[in-house]
């Protein structure tokens, strides 16, 4: 009975062992790959914001994310921005890793941001300077740090910021009155490239990306406590459906000077937004066009917006559709009506 006992005792042990060197072995394994929990590698903002759990337009799709044309850009290995070749032979390149060009690859409309500045003869206050993506993002955002964090807007996703190199601000009128109340990118982000229109039956049925883009302007949006720069993202769906999204946006394309007092405050656009009911895009001489200027995003304020459909490589007036389902995404979240009453009032500098 006793070397029974012994026998019963030693297989526990075995059995006790193998399951804590299994977890062990786990975590260890998780710890030496936590590039998998990184946002690169699974791209999760873009699919969690997309989800009718989250109020994204898959509640008009009802196609699961991962059934998209679109989520085939993630760096699942380190080899999409690392590799290269030596005398015919695989080798790992953090030069490579670090050029502008190689991340352009995988971020569409900063480059379409940075085209469209050479284009126009616009200097951004670090491109112009030489400055690249590096300069200003960090290893671990790029890498992860073993958190899956929901998406890069998350708390702690991201290292960047502007007061890591500006860590003291002017004292400029504009500062000392806006304070802490205003991220810098609500004064000094000129403006935004708005992809409109995007037609999700293209994408759906042949996994080509279509899209209108707009420019000229820059929307206002609380996030973390403060107003930031923001845009907008308008879908047509299953021909006549609409959705809209609302979300902080940092366009890169950033001034040295900020915006006067007048751009923002008192402004025709402002006014119109207290009626409550302001129209952003129509379709003139058959061309989407936008308004122009600063456009905070309000509280039950209506924002108008035309729709196009997508037929044979050409665009034409949506006819009757349906009003859009509304999204704030990446925590983003509507000006108060306390907030436009301030944007209705309009200081004067008195030299």
């Amino acid at each position: 009975m006793k070397n029974f006992w012994w026998v019963y005792v030693g297989i526990l042990l075995i059995v006790f062992i193998g399951i804590y060197n299994k977890g062990f072995s786990q975590k260890k394994e998780n710890e030496e790959n936590f590039y998998a929990a990184s946002l690169h590698y699974y791209a999760r903002g873009m699919a969690y914001w997309y989800s009718k759990e989250n109020g994204g337009i898959e509640k008009l799709t009802d196609i699961p994310y991962d059934k998209l044309a679109c989520n085939h850009c993630h760096a699942k290995t380190c080899d999409k921005c690392h590799k290269i070749e030596i005398n015919g032979k695989p080798a790992y390149s953090v030069k490579k890793a670090k050029a502008m060009e190689n991340c352009l690859k995988c971020h569409p409309r900063e480059k379409v941001m940075l085209k469209f500045l050479k284009k126009k003869g616009l200097k951004d206050a670090h491109f112009s300077k030489g400055m690249q993506c590096m300069d200003c993002h960090t290893a671990r955002e790029i890498h992860g740090d073993g958190k899956e964090y929901i998406s890069m807007r998350e708390p702690g996703a991201m290292d960047t910021k502007c007061e890591n190199c500006h860590q003291e601000k002017p004292a400029t009128i504009s500062h000392k009155i806006h304070k802490d109340k205003l991220d810098c990118t609500a004064c000094h982000v000129r403006q935004v490239i708005t992809c409109a229109n995007c037609h999700m039956d293209t994408m759906i049925k042949k996994g080509k990306k279509v899209g209108i883009p707009l420019h000229n302007w820059v929307f206002l949006i609380n996030y973390n406590g403060k107003v930031v720069s923001g845009n907008i993202q308008t879908f047509v769906v299953n021909k006549n459906q609409t959705f809209v999204i609302y979300v902080p946006y940092f366009s890169h394309d950033v001034v040295k000077t900020g915006r006067k007092c007048e751009e923002c405050h008192a402004t025709n656009i402002v006014k119109q937004i207290n009626k409550g009911e302001i129209e952003i895009t129509w379709v003139e001489n058959g061309t989407l066009t936008n308004l122009k200027g600063v456009i905070p995003i309000v509280e039950e304020v209506k924002y108008k917006n035309a729709y196009m459909d997508y037929k044979d490589g050409k665009w034409i007036p949506l006819e009757n559709p349906e009003e859009p389902m509304i999204q704030f995404a990446a925590f983003g979240e509507p000006l108060t009506k306390s907030q436009l009453r301030k944007l209705m009032i309009l200081f004067k500098n008195k030299k």
